[in-house]
Order: C-alpha cells, then sequence, then structure tokens
C-alpha cells in the first residue's frame, strides 16, 4: 500500500514537471516568435526610412538610415556620404524621384535582411530608365540600419567614381514666312556686363555706374541690385543688357561677351503673331518637367503655341566615371533634335508694310487669300518690341505698355468688334439667296431716318445719302442703311438666320492662337428692331476682322467659303457653298463700283488698270438713339478679276477721327504694293 501511494506521488510529479516543461517550451517559442516580428518590422522600417529620404532628396538624414560600420568599410564619413548624393543628384538635376518593388526578406545564414528597390527620376535628359539596387539590413545599437556601398547612389559605383553630365543644346527651331524668311531665328549679339573690379571705388565708382545707367536705360538702383548677388565676386562677369541692335560702346566698367540669343527681324510688325520666348519660371518647371533652369521657352504668341515642336530636345549622356580605370558607365543617354522650322503661309513684306501704314493707330489688317484660305499678313497695332522682351525689358517700360490706352498687347485681328456695314454684303448675299432681294428691285425710301412703325418709338435708323429710290447695287455703293434694315424684315428672322448659318457663326476656326467664335445676337434676334440692326451690320453681331475677311471669301471665290490656315502644312476643312455663283458674282459687280462709281464710299481706292472690289464699313459705338459715338472703319477690298489677295482692315476711333475713309488713306499704298 505505501509502495503504491509512492508511486502515485512520483506520477504526480512526473506529470507536473512535464507540465512545467511545457510552458516553459511554449514560453520560449513565444518569446522567439515575437522577438522575430519586432525586427522584421524595425528592417522594413529602416527600408522605408532610407528610401523615402532619397525619394524626398533630405540627404542629411540618411546618416540615422546606415550603419556606422558599413560607412567606415566604404571609406566614408557621414557628412562625406550625404555630401556625395548632394553633390551627384543636384549636377543631374535630379526630381521626381520615385520608389519601387520595395522588398525585405531575411537571410538566415547570414543573420541580416536583404533589401533590394527600385528607383526613376527625371534629370536634364528627361526620365532615366529604372535603375535596380540590393543591399543588406543589419542590426547596430538594438536597431536595424541599411549597411550603405557606393553603389547605392547608383548601381556599380565604388568610392573613387564619379558620375559626369554632359549636355548637347539643341537649337530653337526657325519661324519662316512663306517664302522662307526669318520671323523668329537664332543671332548672335552681343551682352553687356559690368565688371566690379573695373568701376573704381568711392566717387569714381559712382559716376561710372551713373554714365553706365544712362547709357543703357537701367536705373542706378537695379545695376547696384545686379551686383550685390551672391555669386558676384570682384571679377564676375555680370549681364546688363543683350544688345540687339547697335555696337558695343566701350566705357569704364562694361565688358562685352557674345551669345546666341532669339532674335526678331520684324519684331513690332508681328509681335501679336510671333510673340517672343523667355526665361522659365519655377511654375513652368513645375508644369512640364522636362525643363531645366535657364531653359528659354515660348512666352506668348507663335512661340508658346508651337513651343515643343520649336524647343527640339537636348542631347548628352550621364556617365559613372571611374578616375583610375577611366572606365565609364553610361547611365543615360540621349541623341539631340534640334527644333523644327515652322514655315507660315506670311508673307513678312506685306505683313510689314501694313504695319508700317497704320502708324500706330489702333487697328488691324488681316489679308488672306480668298481662294485657298492662306493667311498673308495679319497685323495689330499698336505693338511692342518683341527683341526688347527677350532682352529684358524694365519693369518702367513694361509699365507704360500695360498702361497705354491703345492696348499694345491686344491682338486686334483676333478680337470681335461689330462688323459695320461690311457686312451688308452678307445681308445682300442671304436675300439674293433666299429670293427676298432683287438686285433691279428699287425702295422708295424718304429722308435721312426710318422707323417701321410707331411702335418704335423714338427709335430709327439713318443714312448717310437722301436718295428717294434705291436698289441694291446703289445700296451697296452708298451704304445705305435704311435699305438693308427694310430687306432684313422683309426676310424676317428665320430666314435671316439660316441664310447667316452657312457662314459658320458660333463656330471656332482651328488656329493656333484664341478667338472667339462670331455671334448673330447675344440670345437670338427676338425683336424688328435687332433684326433692322443687325442687317447693316450691327446690332448685337461681334466677329473678328479674320472671321469677317474668311465670311467675305466667297465674293472673290465663286461662292465658296475658304478656312484659314497659317502653315504651310496644316491641313483645313474643304470651302464650303455660301451662296451660289450667279449671288457671289451679282455682290461682286456691286462692289467694284463702289470703288469705280465717284459716288461710291470705296471711290478713293480706285487704281487705274485695276477692277479693285471693295466696300467700307462704319460701326458706330454709342450708348443710346439720337447720340453721337465713336465710330470704328473698316474696309473690305479684292482684285475682282485676279482673286489673289482679300484685305479686311479695321481702324479704332480712339481720338473722335474714325470712320472707314480713315482706312482707305492708309491701306490704299499697301494695296497698291500688291502691283509692284
Amino acid at each position: 500500500m505505501r509502495r503504491q501511494k509512492k508511486s502515485r506521488k512520483g506520477l504526480w510529479i512526473s506529470i507536473i514537471v512535464a507540465v512545467v516543461l511545457v510552458i516553459a517550451g511554449g514560453g520560449a517559442y513565444y518569446y522567439f516568435m515575437n522577438s522575430s516580428a519586432k525586427n522584421e518590422k524595425l528592417a522594413n522600417e529602416a527600408a522605408e526610412n532610407f528610401t523615402t529620404n532619397i525619394k524626398k532628396q533630405k540627404f542629411t538624414k540618411l546618416s540615422d538610415d546606415v550603419t556606422r560600420q558599413s560607412l567606415k568599410q566604404s571609406g566614408f564619413t557621414a557628412k562625406e556620404m550625404e555630401a556625395k548624393y548632394e553633390t551627384v543628384y543636384t549636377g543631374i538635376d535630379a526630381r521626381d524621384i520615385n520608389v519601387s518593388n520595395l522588398k525585405v526578406s531575411y537571410d538566415d545564414s547570414k543573420k541580416k535582411y536583404n533589401l533590394a528597390y527600385s528607383l526613376t527620376m527625371t534629370t536634364t535628359l528627361g526620365k532615366m530608365d529604372k535603375q535596380n539596387y540590393k543591399a543588406t539590413i543589419s542590426s547596430e545599437d538594438d536597431n536595424w540600419k541599411v549597411d550603405w556601398q557606393p553603389n547605392l547612389i547608383f548601381p556599380g559605383m565604388v568610392k573613387s567614381d564619379k558620375v559626369r553630365l554632359t549636355t548637347d543644346e539643341a537649337k530653337r527651331g526657325q519661324i519662316q514666312d512663306v517664302n522662307g524668311k526669318g520671323l523668329a531665328i537664332n543671332k548672335n549679339v552681343s551682352e553687356a556686363g559690368i565688371v566690379p573690379s573695373e568701376l573704381g571705388d568711392g566717387e569714381t565708382k559712382t559716376k561710372n555706374l551713373e554714365a553706365i545707367s544712362k547709357q543703357f536705360d537701367i536705373p542706378v538702383a537695379d545695376l547696384e541690385k545686379k551686383l550685390s548677388q551672391s555669386w558676384v565676386h570682384a571679377d564676375t562677369f555680370v549681364p546688363i543688357k543683350v544688345l540687339t541692335t547697335g555696337a558695343p560702346v566701350q566705357m569704364p566698367g562694361v565688358s562685352y561677351a557674345t551669345i546666341e540669343t532669339r532674335y526678331y527681324p520684324l519684331s513690332q510688325a508681328a509681335a501679336h503673331l510671333i510673340g517672343y520666348v523667355g526665361e522659365v519660371s519655377a511654375e513652368d518647371i513645375e508644369k512640364n518637367k522636362l525643363l531645366n533652369v535657364g531653359d528659354f521657352i515660348g512666352k506668348a504668341g507663335l512661340e508658346r503655341y508651337y513651343d515643343k515642336a520649336l524647343r527640339g530636345t537636348n542631347g548628352g549622356k550621364i556617365i559613372v566615371v571611374n578616375d583610375d580605370t577611366k572606365e565609364e558607365t553610361v547611365l543615360q543617354e540621349n541623341k539631340k533634335k534640334d527644333g523644327d522650322t515652322i514655315k507660315l503661309t506670311i508673307d513678312s513684306t506685306i505683313q510689314q508694310n501694313a504695319f508700317n501704314a497704320l502708324k500706330g493707330e489702333a487697328g488691324s489688317a488681316t489679308v488672306i487669300n480668298p481662294t485657298n484660305g492662306n493667311l498673308v499678313a495679319l497685323v495689330s497695332s499698336p505693338s511692342y518690341d518683341t527683341n526688347q522682351m527677350v532682352a529684358g525689358i524694365s519693369s518702367g517700360d513694361y509699365k507704360k505698355l500695360t498702361d497705354d490706352k491703345k492696348l499694345p498687347f491686344l491682338a486686334r485681328y483676333a478680337t470681335r468688334y461689330a462688323p459695320g456695314s461690311t457686312f451688308k454684303t452678307i445681308t445682300a448675299a442671304v436675300g439674293l439667296e433666299n429670293g427676298t432681294t432683287k438686285p433691279d428691285k428699287v425702295r422708295e425710301i424718304s429722308g435721312l431716318k426710318w422707323q417701321k412703325d410707331t411702335s418704335w418709338g423714338n427709335y430709327f435708323v439713318t443714312r448717310v445719302h437722301d436718295i428717294p429710290k434705291v436698289n441694291m447695287v446703289d445700296a451697296l455703293v452708298n451704304s445705305d442703311n435704311i435699305y438693308f434694315a427694310q430687306e432684313g424684315l422683309a426676310m424676317g428672322e428665320t430666314k435671316f438666320q439660316d441664310g447667316l448659318k452657312k457662314f459658320d457663326f458660333g463656330e471656332e476656326f482651328d488656329l493656333p492662337f484664341n478667338m472667339e467664335p462670331a455671334q448673330i445676337s447675344n440670345d437670338g434676334i427676338k425683336t424688328d428692331i435687332l433684326l433692322a440692326d443687325t442687317a447693316y451690320g450691327q446690332g448685337e453681331l461681334l466677329m473678328s476682322p479674320i472671321q469677317q475677311a474668311v465670311a467675305y471669301t466667297p465674293f472673290a471665290n465663286n461662292g465658296k467659303m475658304v478656312y484659314p490656315r497659317l502653315t504651310e502644312t496644316e491641313k483645313t476643312k474643304a470651302a464650303k457653298d455660301s451662296m451660289s455663283a450667279d449671288t457671289a458674282n451679282t455682290v461682286k459687280n456691286a462692289l467694284v463700283q463702289a470703288v469705280s462709281k465717284p459716288e461710291g464710299t470705296a471711290h478713293k481706292l480706285q487704281i487705274a488698270g485695276k477692277n479693285i472690289a471693295a466696300k467700307t464699313g462704319t460701326a458706330e459705338l454709342k450708348q443710346k438713339q439720337g447720340e453721337s459715338g465713336l465710330e470704328n472703319g473698316f474696309l473690305l477690298a479684292f482684285d475682282s478679276d485676279n482673286p489673289q489677295y482679300l484685305m479686311l482692315a479695321m481702324i479704332e476711333d480712339v481720338n473722335g477721327r474714325g470712320g472707314s475713309g480713315l482706312v482707305i488713306d492708309k491701306m490704299k499704298p499697301v494695296i497698291e504694293s500688291f502691283y509692284k
């Protein structure tokens, strides 16, 4: 019995010991598993911190992410490693760095974690191919950190390697006129600069700066600001002005360098169309990651619209070079592609002549070939000097331009105006097409003002000439508002608007600049007064000079309206039938008489031996009926026998001396030049 009890006691002791061992073993297992998860978490954090600091280019924080032992083995101090990254990444203008394929895995044989990841970035040469990296993560100071080596800057690098960038800058393409003459070219010019050590001291320096200020029209304060920049030393050449014209003037403190810059031979004569280039801003770089500090891009006009094609692609290499072995590894390579040449339909001679003829008036001249839509001239006046914009316009000069009431930055050929009496040609064509208007039908009109009935109240349509019997030809020759107001009312709103649809009101043209579509009215022709006013070119009609010129092409082109184009390679929509050839020729013959007849409003445009077809227009700007207002003058003109040009010129009345007569005086020499 005693033995049995002893055996039972021994059995319980064995069971208890076994249970204790099991519990102890489970605790050890739990501890091991918990420790392993913690290490894995720390290793992943180390990988994330390291790659994130590279991505954000926070190189001064990298020393917290790497083991001291690995730096020592690589022969770098923490500061040297940080400086190496800074030098390399800054030198190639690394940006938009992205990390992908980040993987951390435990290597039981090494008791370390393996790290793998990929980097992509944009450099001076554009987007670099993906670079793949491998490293290890070790335990140090109860933490896990990356074992760093130079090959984590770029794969394959060792301590003595250097990263070098060579560039081959693309030449900006030219913008040329129809004959191959440059409208925007690259030109070697002189750049004036100050060498501080050559200015002298004290009063001598002051006098020299004042002389330089006067010579180059730059305030002394602006010169001093340039000279106080952090990078300027005693013998530094500090650029102050690009000289696009004139010879360099020798004076104390001033030196000259030859640089290549963008140059505009027509300058003001084509400023609104061609535009200009300027140095990129931080905002430009943010929008386009391929741009770099110091690049020049199109800032206005066609230079801006075609910038990508004109700029081309810079070439170059980013290489890793070993100074000992001279071995090179190419990280990135681009072949240079110079910018394209953009050839326009513009004739630079006609463009310059038309600009000169306007002589600073607030106006425009649009010349189009009515048989194919080629835009031959697009002139806006007054203008500004595009070469001055490239060279660096002073804030004072820029303010003068922005404060000018004549709005020199406004491209008037693409700005909408009431077309005035030139639009009567369209009303005549619509009436002829729908049968309302008959060339020989006579309207009896008494006096210089007329209203439909007393429901118009105090509103009257007025005219200049008191002619009692008027037919369509007479009305176009003498520009009779009352005749066309009555024709519009006879057609009615539906027939009239249906006819106008053939002239693409509300449609946009495919041109490389902004221009709002032409409009018939703000919200439909809802009253007889608005219908009458619209019929003679006023009311709520709005058309740019380009849109007017296009709408009038059928009269020179047997009824077909062509679409405008500005480059030789541009394809446009096929010409459309806006009216019959008979209608077009009927109106055209009336326009010839507007020049040939002594009483014609365009008689002063007569050129011996030439059949010029023309229509003048005056759009009066006034607040209400009975008041006198400013008058914008228009001129439509083309050769009825050989229609290679159609001109639509306009001069705003900003001095109280507007009207179509002024436009004829200005534009007749230009039209005469077409025949020389």
